[in-house]
């Protein structure tokens, strides 16, 4: 190989790793926010939960502080409070699978399918497998009152989710809905204007899944699960529901007729809104993190939802 050809050699070479780095590689500065899910005590897994589907793949670890969730050929799995709620603090440290995950789903949702299934609400952080040049992505969305219309919004993250790890929170109010990634506001959905008709108000259970979503999850379903990798196992702990606790069978023990705090642990003042520092990091989580948001989607939609005009 002569000289040149010898140099031409290593640019290639360094092209190619370039194109291939990770979007984990990316190194941010992240900002300084108040920890909320220092303000909430954790819940034990085998006392807060109960088995949704693929009983045969959790597994219970730390005397029911930590668990497992597992999919593979025969079933995903998944966890469903036993209570449900009208507002609350919602959130687990989560570290997902390594390896080529594409296709898989691990969710932590709030939902009320079972009980409304044809006008339920929701309230989704999906994470979404990748294939062998793509990343985790982190995917929010909202639905109210059965209504189809998908709210997507995804971000990359700026960590590698499988190494260790990192919270999920779901902040849900009267005032409004807060996705939260390691404490960062990544999204805020108001309850006011024109999100009001959009805005999730009877109780929800809390889900925890991992799933096959060949059909639609990595690149639109491009990228199905390959079985090969299997199991895909993700773990959970510090799992914390904290919120007001709903009777469906006493249907006037909503939250929204007490005022006291400590009755709604999210309702008090603090809560109302975003400090200057979560608002803030809002912004950086927006600017640098999302590339997807359904109110720029107009091939999708051709007449946007209200609350984007």
């Amino acid at each position: 190989m002569s000289p040149f050809q010898h140099i031409l050699f290593l640019g290639l070479a360094l092209f190619c790793a370039a194109s291939s780095v990770s979007s984990h590689s990316r190194h941010y500065t992240t900002p300084s926010v108040p920890r909320l899910t220092d303000l909430f005590s954790h819940v034990s897994v085998n006392q807060s939960f109960s088995n949704f589907f693929g009983g045969h793949n959790i597994k219970l670890l730390n005397n029911g502080s930590m668990v497992t969730l597992a999919l593979d050929k025969t079933s995903g799995s998944g966890l469903a409070s036993k209570d449900r709620y009208n507002y609350g603090f919602f959130s687990a440290a989560i570290k997902l699978p390594a390896g080529l995950t594409s296709g898989v789903v691990v969710a932590f949702y709030l939902s009320n399918a079972d009980m409304y299934p044809h006008s339920h609400d929701e309230i989704d952080i999906e994470l979404l497998g990748n294939d062998r040049r793509i990343d985790w992505v982190l995917q929010t969305n909202v639905y109210a009152n059965g209504v189809s219309t998908g709210r997507e919004e995804k971000f990359y993250f700026w960590f590698n989710p499988t190494l260790q790890y990192h919270y999920y929170s779901i902040l849900w109010n009267s005032h409004h809905i807060v996705f939260l990634v390691d404490n960062i506001p990544v999204r805020e959905f108001p309850s006011n204007g024109k999100f009001s008709a959009a805005y999730p108000s009877k109780p929800m259970s809390l889900y925890v899944t991992i799933w096959d979503g060949s059909e639609w999850a990595t690149h639109g379903g491009k990228y199905p699960v390959n079985y090969k990798y299997a199991p895909f196992v993700t773990s959970l702990t510090d799992m914390e529901m904290a919120g007001c606790t709903i009777n469906p069978k006493q249907p006037d023990s909503s939250c929204s007729n007490a005022s006291l705090s400590s009755i709604d642990p999210v309702g008090g003042a603090d809560f109302v809104k975003l400090s200057n520092q979560q608002a803030t990091a809002l912004g950086w989580a927006r600017s640098k993190l999302m590339f997807y948001s359904y109110c720029k989607d107009t091939s999708r939609y051709k007449v946007l939802p209200a609350e984007c005009k």
